[in-house]
């Protein structure tokens, strides 16, 4: 077993923050001129040529049956769909308002475990809830005047993904992360591949197939790279931290974002926006607080069984 080195895990999941919204924008970059099908092949091609050599290496378990498999073809399904919106979001928003927006997730987990998995939920996390969901709305209105619909693809990113974590967690059990973030690579090219190829001669834009140029093709393998790097820091940061102590420092990544988004793109959230990123924040890490209150007490006394 794993002993916890907070620490080390603080620093990889620092990484986290700063290397994810790198991929973000060189996808926002990539955007502009290759299609979203041909981006997201080779996003996840990469991540299958990166993970099953460290699969193998490492011996880890990878290989899946039945009700796990079924579901992991689920998740890589939502996962494709999530990236694809996100990606798309970026052509339209600031980098940071579209990674603000989709910080809505915590909240939308909260009530998915209260609605669906019939999970305790107090009225202080509902209060919370509805301020962080009003703090997104602050940072949506804005964007929303300015570029229409496509302002409310980061809502659909917290709402897919918050599917992929419950789909995670009634998977996490029986299979290894990075053996499973390899599967999923080669299921999402077993999907994507086939799709580009009959639909090649349709006419769709964003499921047309271009030869890069040799700088696009640099960017390419350099977002596959960083996603999957991302990926593995949090993964790694979780080896030695728990995720109490880490959950907070994830909202890093939004004036790590918003720093990107100004030196790349000379982007800033205005201040509607800035006060909702605030009141986002603010309600998140108060029901990542409440979380890790509640499960001390538990610890402490625990229910009767």
């Amino acid at each position: 077993m794993t002993q916890d080195k907070p620490l080390l895990g603080i620093i990889l999941m620092l990484g986290f923050c700063i290397v994810a919204p790198m991929g973000d924008a060189l996808a926002k970059v990539l955007g502009q001129s290759v299609p979203l099908g041909q981006l997201l092949l080779v996003r996840f091609a990469i991540q299958a040529v990166i993970l099953i050599p460290l699969v193998w290496a490492t011996k880890r378990t990878w290989r899946m049956h039945g009700r796990v498999m079924k579901l992991t073809v689920v998740r890589t399904i939502l996962h494709i769909f999530g990236i694809g919106m996100m990606f798309t979001a970026l052509q339209y928003l600031p980098l940071a308002d579209a990674v603000a927006i989709a910080f809505v997730m915590p909240f939308i987990m909260l009530l998915l475990g209260k609605y669906v998995l019939g999970e305790e939920v107090g009225s202080r996390r509902l209060i919370a809830c509805i301020a962080g969901f009003i703090g997104t709305l602050l940072v949506v209105q804005p964007s929303f005047v300015q570029v229409g619909w496509p302002a409310l693809l980061p809502l659909g990113v917290a709402v897919n993904f918050s599917f992929f974590m419950l789909i995670t967690r009634q998977i996490a059990k029986e299979t290894d992360p990075i053996g499973l973030q390899a599967v999923s690579g080669v299921m999402a090219v077993g999907i994507m591949l086939p799709l580009l190829l009959v639909t090649s001669g349709m006419d769709i834009n964003v499921l047309t197939l271009i030869a890069p140029s040799g700088f696009e093709w640099g960017l390419l393998w350099a977002i596959g790279i960083l996603g999957t790097l991302a990926h593995l820091l949090m993964t790694w940061s979780l080896r030695f931290a728990p995720s109490a102590t880490l959950a907070p420092m994830q909202y890093l990544e939004i004036p790590i974002a918003t720093i990107i988004g100004f030196l790349v793109f000379q982007d800033l959230p205005n201040g509607l926006a800035a006060v909702g990123i605030a009141i986002t924040i603010g309600a998140s890490v108060y029901i990542i607080l409440r979380e890790r209150a509640t499960s001390r007490a538990l610890q402490v006394n625990p229910a009767p069984v």
